[in-house]
């Protein structure tokens, strides 16, 4: 199976401010964006799209891609659109304590994200696929799925970092999985 991952563009969101499911628009507009990625994906694929407007816009553009809420971005809860000073240095510092198993008030950890994002791929991954998969959505899911995919251990998965409209590429073979494209 060829699987393709795409970060969306660029949200509308102040600097320093924490944000992962609240439904942002973009910041600026698409053209770009599908420009660069159109001339990578291959002309036939199935869609598949958190459903937050920030990876939605761009995966309409892209085709018809099915709806999956499981690809949606970390729920913050209470931190949601709230600034870093706010949330306040004691809060943060039981994240960065354990920020896989941290969940802020009202939100999700970060392996809930990635149990919920983890149950979709094991699914995609039994069903049989004529045409390449791609994947828009967020930096968590994302980092969830390329960890698992290649074994990593959950505390490595952070280091992976996911620029905005920009495409990764894995093979899954039956004999494992190799990444073709980063970041490109």
């Amino acid at each position: 199976m060829d699987l393709y991952l795409i970060r969306h563009p660029e949200a509308d969101v102040e600097p320093h401010v924490c944000y992962g499911a609240s439904d942002l628009p973009l910041a600026g507009p698409l053209t770009p964006a599908l420009r660069h990625l159109r001339a990578q994906l291959p002309k036939v694929s199935k869609i598949y799209s958190s459903p937050l407007q920030r990876a939605l816009l761009l995966a309409g553009r892209l085709g018809k891609p099915a709806v999956e809420p499981r690809l949606r971005e970390m729920d913050f809860g209470e931190w949601e659109l709230k600034r870093f000073d706010e949330i306040g240095v004691e809060a943060l510092d039981r994240w960065a304590a354990d920020p896989l198993g941290h969940r802020p008030p009202g939100g999700e950890s970060a392996l809930e994200m990635a149990a919920r994002v983890l149950e979709f791929l094991h699914e995609l991954r039994a069903e049989p696929h004529e045409a390449p998969i791609v994947i828009v959505a967020h930096g968590g899911p994302l980092r969830a799925i390329v960890g698992h995919l290649l074994g990593l251990p959950y505390d490595r998965w952070l280091s992976l970092e996911f620029d905005c409209a920009r495409l990764s590429y894995l093979r899954i073979e039956d004999y494992g999985v190799s990444l073709r494209l980063f970041n490109r």
